[in-house]
């Protein structure tokens, strides 16, 4: 339903769109809680399930307790490499050397040795795919030129994602006094990763791939395979990253996209490796079952004019900045209204500057607003203008 307020301007016809797609620029926006921690019995210590896009939380069960990581750690570290290849500090075929340091890690490994040297590509499919403590070492040593460094960063980066119960202390999730995280903490690093990186997924997707290892003995071939059982027993499954060790038992980031919504899943601390991926399936299959997405206004769709006072034009086209995409419970019988808010600017005014906003209800409740901005500058009104609108007066 789109309803004008009745104390604005006129404005042109409005299309509300209420297309169940998924939208990687969204508005954020808040909703009750659907789904409180008895709806669901999950075999884990933490759990959680959130809607991608917007970060809403469909179902919880003590996602806030401070638990060891293991290899979902990873998650963290993929998202920083992932963001400083984006930003030009590094690049996918930059050389990486492997270090004394990094060649010793333990647990899982791609057994790379002291001084080989590995493309960056390479070393984060490994890190993907098969969950390699090496080469996580290796590529943070190579961002921030050393392991510590890099560790700084990672609960730098925290800190910008509002993660309350992260602390890390190495960069690969081996078990270590003091490196911890929650489900909640881990769900907001994920979103971030597949919401800014979507490429990612052509590794998280990959089940069976391989490396060339290049030592002074030779070049070598070195078979992996995914961790994540999930992206085989799971339809619509993307990513992410498992982990286990003996502190943290098993671990699980899950990811699914289908029917146009994209879920995180996440458990910390389930009892076996099979249960985990049957949890977060569990997780993926009440999201899908019990909520749908409906999509406001998209970007760049025209909502009206605004006035323009003082300007060579007496009006200005107004677009919807931002796409807004809702998650509602399936079995909700409300709809999407809509209003339209237009203010009236003066000029000069450029294209982009706010003048009016778009604002989203659900059930009587607001669940998103974009702004309104100007489609076209608009000059300030010079001599001629003036005396031409003067004359149109006079007729």
């Amino acid at each position: 339903m789109v309803r004008l307020n009745k104390n604005i301007l006129p404005v042109a016809v409005v299309f509300v769109f209420l297309l169940i797609s998924f939208v990687c620029t969204q508005t954020s926006f808040s909703m009750e809680t659907e789904a409180e921690g008895g709806v669901l019995n999950v075999d884990a210590k933490s759990s959680i399930l959130i809607e991608a896009s917007s970060g809403k939380v469909l179902y919880e069960n003590n996602a806030d307790e401070r638990l060891a990581p293991a290899s979902v750690t990873k998650t963290m570290t993929i998202l920083l490499i992932y963001e400083a290849v984006a930003s030009g500090k590094i690049s996918w075929d930059d050389v990486v050397t492997v270090s004394e340091h990094a060649a010793s890690m333990g647990g899982s490994q791609v057994f790379l040795e002291p001084n080989e040297q590995q493309p960056v590509r390479e070393l984060v499919k490994s890190i993907v795919i098969a969950s390699a403590n090496d080469a996580a070492v290796a590529m943070a040593e190579f961002v921030a030129g050393s392991e510590e460094s890099f560790v700084a960063l990672m609960n730098e980066r925290a800190k910008t994602l509002g993660c309350e119960n992260t602390h890390f202390k190495n960069a690969c999730g081996l078990d270590e006094d003091g490196h911890y995280t929650s489900a909640r903490d881990m769900a907001k690093i994920a979103k971030e990763i597949i919401n800014k990186h979507s490429s990612i997924f052509e590794f998280t997707k990959t089940w069976q791939d391989s490396i060339t290892h290049k030592t002074r003995r030779g070049e070598e071939e070195f078979g992996l395979t995914n961790t994540n059982k999930l992206i085989r027993w799971y339809n619509g499954a993307t990513g992410l990253k498992t982990g286990s060790t003996g502190r943290a038992l098993y671990c699980l980031v899950g990811t699914a996209e289908k029917n146009d919504l994209s879920l995180v899943s996440v458990v910390l601390a389930a009892p076996t490796p099979n249960i985990r991926f049957q949890e977060v399936m569990k997780m993926l299959d009440y999201g899908y079952a019990n909520f749908k997405t409906a999509q406001g206004m998209s970007a760049g769709t025209e909502a009206g004019e605004a006035v323009v006072t003082k300007g060579a034009e007496e009006a200005v086209k107004a677009s919807v900045k931002s796409n807004v995409c809702v998650v509602v419970p399936k079995a909700s019988s409300g709809e999407l209204e809509t209003v339209i808010n237009m203010d009236s600017v003066e000029a000069p005014v450029s294209a982009g500057d706010k003048v009016g906003e778009v604002i989203y209800s659900y059930d009587g409740k607001e669940i998103g607003r974009s702004d309104l901005v100007a489609a076209e500058d608009v000059e300030k009104a010079g001599f001629v203008d003036v005396a031409k609108r003067l004359i149109k007066i006079w007729r």
